[in-house]
C-alpha cells in the first residue's frame, strides 16, 4: 500500500471497512458545525442598487465601488444609525458592493435581522449618493462652502446688490445715470447667463444625477453560511479528513507484507505460507476491557488495508499446504524432538494455524504453542526444546516488533528455526468430508496448548 497510488479501489475499502467509525466522525462533524453556529448568530444581507446615468468607463465604476465602501460612507451611515455595540470598524465589515449590468452598482449590508440589514442597505445608498455628488461637484470636505448653493447664493446677493446700486442712482434723466443703471442690467444679465451655461456645461451634473432604484428588499433568509450550512460542512469535513488521515497512515506504513521481508525481520527462514479457512473476521483480537470492546463496536480492531480474503482451495489443497511445511521443517531441524511454536496472542488466524499445524505434526516433532504480547514478549525459558517456529499472519506487524520477537526467543535460549505465515481464506460453501474433522481437530490443539501444551 505503501508503494501503491491511490485508486477509487481503496478509498472503497475505507468506506467499506471503516463505515461505522465514519459514520460517527459524520455525526462528531455534524455536531461540531451545529456548535459554531451556536456560537456565531445568524446574519441576514439585503441589497440597495444605485443606477448611475450617463456613460461610465469600467475603471470609473470600480472607482465608485470603492466610494460606495469607503469610510467617508460607512461613517456617515454610522453616524445617521447609531446603533449600540455596533462601531464604525464593525459596520465597515459588514458592507459591500459590486457592480452590475447597465451602469448599476449594487450595495449590500449584513445585519442580525433583516429589518437591520434592510435599513442599513438603504442609509449607505443614501449617503453614497450623497457623497458621489459632492466629489463630482468638487464639495467634499472643507470646500463644501464653495459648492453650487454656495455659488448660486452669491449670485443671489450680487443681484441684489446690483438693484441696490442701481436704485442709488441719480434717478434723474441725465445721460450719465441712465447709462449707470443699463451697464447695471448688462450685468445682471450677463452673470445670469454665464451661471446657467456653467451649469449646463459642467459634465459632474449629468454623473452626479445618481438615483437610488427604491428601497432594499427585506432578506428572507440567512446569509450564508447558514446553520444548515455549518452543519453540512462539518460533517463533510470531518468525512474527508478522516479518510485522508486512513490514506495516510497507509502511504507511512512500513510493515512487512510480503514472506521473504517478515522471514528477514525474524533473521530466520521461510518455510511455508498456510492457509486458514474464515473471513477477515478472522484477524478480529480477543477483546480486552473497555477500550477493547469501543475499538471493536467502531469497527477499527481489524486493520481496513488488509486484503480481501481469496477464495480457497479444497481441504485436500489447504493439507497439502501443512503437510510441506512440517516436511521442510523435519529438514531443517531433522534431529528435534520438540520445538517451541510462537503464537502473538492477538492473532487469531496465526492461532488457528498454528493449532492445526501441531494438531497435525503426530509427535514428530512435537510441538507445543505459546502465546506472547507483542507489546512486550517474554517467551518461556528453555526446557527441552530444540528451537522455536514463530507463526503469524502477514501484514499485522512492524519489523520492530518482530525484531522483539525474535529477540525474546533468544533471551529465552531458544533460536529461531524458521516461520509460518497464515493467511485467511474464503471457504467454499461445499467442503469436503475432511474438513470438519481438521477443524475440530485444530480447535482441541489450540484449547491444550493454552493450557500447558500438547502430550
Amino acid at each position: 500500500m505503501s508503494d501503491d497510488t491511490i485508486r477509487l479501489v481503496t478509498v472503497g475499502r475505507i468506506l467499506r471497512r471503516r463505515r461505522r467509525l465514519l459514520a460517527v466522525l459524520v455525526v462528531v462533524g455534524a455536531l461540531a458545525g451545529y456548535g459554531v453556529s451556536v456560537l456565531f448568530p445568524p446574519r441576514y444581507t439585503a441589497s440597495a442598487s444605485v443606477l448611475l446615468p450617463g456613460q461610465w468607463e469600467q475603471r470609473e465604476l470600480v472607482t465608485q465601488v470603492e466610494i460606495a465602501t469607503s469610510s467617508a460612507v460607512v461613517d456617515r451611515a454610522a453616524d445617521e444609525l447609531r446603533w449600540n455595540g455596533v462601531g464604525r470598524s464593525e459596520l465597515r465589515d459588514r458592507v459591500s458592493a459590486e457592480t452590475a449590468d447597465g451602469n448599476i452598482v449594487k450595495i449590500s449590508g449584513t445585519a442580525e435581522t433583516p429589518e437591520r440589514a434592510q435599513r442599513l442597505s438603504d442609509e449607505l445608498a443614501q449617503q453614497f449618493v450623497t457623497y458621489a455628488a459632492r466629489i463630482a461637484s468638487g464639495t467634499t470636505g472643507a470646500d463644501e462652502a464653495a459648492g453650487p448653493e454656495a455659488l448660486r447664493e452669491q449670485v443671489t446677493r450680487t443681484n441684489r446688490r446690483i438693484t441696490d446700486l442701481a436704485n442709488a442712482a441719480d434717478p434723474g434723466q441725465t445721460v450719465e445715470s441712465v447709462q449707470a443703471r443699463t451697464e447695471l442690467e448688462k450685468l445682471r444679465s450677463a452673470l445670469q447667463d454665464a451661471m446657467q451655461k456653467l451649469e449646463e456645461a459642467d459634465p459632474a451634473n449629468n454623473r452626479a444625477g445618481m438615483v437610488v432604484m427604491g428601497p432594499a428588499a427585506r432578506p428572507a433568509g440567512e446569509a450564508p453560511p447558514t446553520r444548515l450550512q455549518l452543519i453540512g460542512g462539518g460533517a463533510l469535513l470531518f468525512f474527508v479528513l478522516a479518510v485522508i488521515a486512513h490514506l495516510t497512515a497507509a502511504r507511512v506504513n512500513r510493515r512487512p507484507r510480503s514472506e521473504s521481508e517478515i522471514a528477514a525481520a525474524l533473521g530466520t527462514a521461510l518455510l511455508g505460507t498456510v492457509d486458514v479457512p474464515g473471513d477477515r473476521r478472522a484477524h478480529r483480537p480477543k477483546a480486552r476491557g473497555a477500550r477493547a470492546r469501543l475499538r471493536r463496536l467502531l469497527g477499527v480492531d481489524v486493520r481496513w488495508d488488509l486484503p480481501t480474503p481469496r477464495s480457497s482451495g479444497d481441504e485436500a489443497g489447504r493439507r497439502l499446504r501443512y503437510r510441506r511445511v512440517r516436511a521442510r521443517l523435519r529438514e531443517r531441524v531433522p534431529t528435534a524432538r520438540r520445538l517451541l511454536v510462537v503464537v502473538p496472542d492477538d492473532d487469531e488466524v496465526a492461532r488457528r494455524a498454528a493449532g492445526r499445524l501441531a494438531a497435525d505434526a503426530e509427535d514428530d516433532p512435537r510441538l507445543r504453542v505459546v502465546e506472547v504480547s507483542v507489546a512486550r514478549p517474554i517467551v518461556p525459558d528453555r526446557d527441552t526444546e530444540s528451537g522455536a517456529l514463530v507463526v503469524l499472519s502477514a501484514g499485522a506487524r512492524t519489523a520492530e516488533e518482530l525484531a522483539g520477537v525474535a529477540e525474546a526467543c533468544a533471551d529465552g535460549g531458544h533460536e529461531v528455526v524458521g516461520v509460518v505465515v497464515a493467511g485467511a481464506v474464503r471457504a467454499r460453501p461445499t467442503a469436503s468430508a475432511d474438513e470438519p474433522r481438521g477443524d475440530a481437530a485444530a480447535g482441541a490443539a489450540v484449547h491444550d496448548h493454552a493450557t500447558g501444551g500438547v502430550a
